[in-house]
């Protein structure tokens, strides 16, 4: 009897969260790398110029370390939800890359918000993205679920959720701030910083659950 074609297959042949975790490393590091590139002063200026030039950088400073944090988050999230897997499908796959396309495109949003944080199309754009990818993670947390963890009441389950959770309320945040860029841009932006007692809230509420 002829052995399956699957069955013969080795393991180099076959994609696998390890493959993943690799390729999503590397374009991670491309994606934070690249956001230094909007950060520059010409060479060469007065002194009186120069000042004036490293003051109209500071947007860009400040647009570079929003996005480094948060890609730095996607990352961490990104290898704390592959590395659970115990194999990877298709779904898998397909979302995955979808997520790291995104990731691949934020140095652009993010020059944009450096230089126009001011246009509503500009944030809404930013806001759009990180939405975009927390949704993706999210929905890789939610399709995963029980392929990690069969008990739905383990402790690991349980904090899996709330991970799910969290990512559940940025991409509300990052929505919500959508349409409020077109009504007003700096309220819009301000507005991304409830991300952090909502996570903080979320983290907290779920640890005083009692365990079934």
């Amino acid at each position: 009897m002829t052995e399956p074609v699957a069955a013969t297959r080795t393991p180099e042949h076959s994609p696998g969260p390890a493959r993943l975790v690799a390729l999503s490393d590397g374009i991670f590091a491309i994606a934070m790398t690249l956001l230094v590139i909007n950060v520059a002063v010409p060479a060469d200026l007065p002194a009186a110029a120069f000042h004036k030039a490293l003051n109209d950088a500071l947007p860009s400073l400040g647009a570079f370390a929003l996005s480094f944090t948060l890609i730095a988050g996607f990352w961490r999230d990104h290898r704390r939800i592959l590395t659970t897997l115990p194999v990877e499908t298709t779904v898998v796959t397909r979302l995955t890359l979808l997520g790291l396309g995104l990731v691949a495109l934020l140095p652009f949003p993010t020059g944009l918000l450096a230089e126009y944080a001011s246009q509503p199309d500009a944030v809404a754009l930013y806001a759009s993205a990180m939405a975009a990818i927390h949704a993706v993670h999210a929905t890789l947390l939610l399709l995963t679920q029980r392929q990690v963890h069969p008990s739905p009441t383990s402790p690991a389950a349980l904090a899996r959720r709330r991970f799910t959770t969290q990512l559940g309320s940025s991409v509300l945040v990052f929505g919500l701030s959508i349409p409020l860029a077109f009504v007003n841009t700096k309220a819009a932006m301000w507005f991304w910083i409830t991300l952090v007692p909502a996570h903080y809230v979320i983290g907290h509420y779920r640890r005083r659950l009692p365990q079934p």
